[in-house]
């Protein structure tokens, strides 16, 4: 296998054929920088909940702590829930190298608008806001603890869909001769 037939993909390149220690470089920095936005991203949660519960009567601030906990763990875990349920259903139809490609390419362009009007939302969402981030930790958590992604396994069937058909096409070459 030449290495111009192996597909490029979004963050992996053509690491994800070998699995070798480029590709888990790659994995493990990624995973690293997503831990380091989540950490900053909680901070802020925890900054704004705090000005909040500061607010509150002594009594319902321990009441209203205690929630937060129990929602946190909650939110923990339904964020993990959501993306392995995400993960399976794209792994049952795994998008093809250019699919993969278009689809980090139309992240991006739609990431602008949520992202502006997020920091407006996030004073509202204050009181809550412990949760929202653990739920935020638990759905990164998740993407990263996968054996493979899906434009994996897309790539590797693109892949194995060329092998067989430029296989055919070279038996049929012969046949006609």
């Amino acid at each position: 296998m030449t290495p111009s037939d192996i597909p490029n993909l979004p963050g992996l390149g053509t690491t994800w054929y070998e699995r070798g220690a480029r590709y888990w470089l790659r994995r493990a920095s990624g995973a690293l920088l997503w831990s380091v936005l989540l950490a900053f991203f909680c901070y802020i949660a925890l900054v704004l909940y705090g000005g909040f519960r500061t607010r509150l009567p002594p009594t319902v601030r321990t009441v209203w702590d205690w929630a937060q906990v129990a929602l946190s763990f909650v939110a923990l875990l339904w964020g993990w829930r959501v993306q392995r349920r995400d993960h399976h259903k794209k792994l049952l139809d795994p998008p093809s190298p250019d699919q993969a490609h278009q689809a980090k390419r139309d992240e991006t362009r739609r990431s602008t608008g949520p992202a502006v009007a997020g920091r407006a939302l996030w004073l509202v969402a204050a009181p809550v806001a412990p949760a929202l981030a653990a739920g935020c930790v638990g759905w990164v958590a998740a993407a990263f603890a996968v054996r493979e992604y899906p434009s994996e396994v897309g790539a590797r069937r693109a892949l194995e869909r060329n092998r067989s058909s430029s296989h055919t096409f070279a038996g049929h070459q012969k046949r006609l001769r």
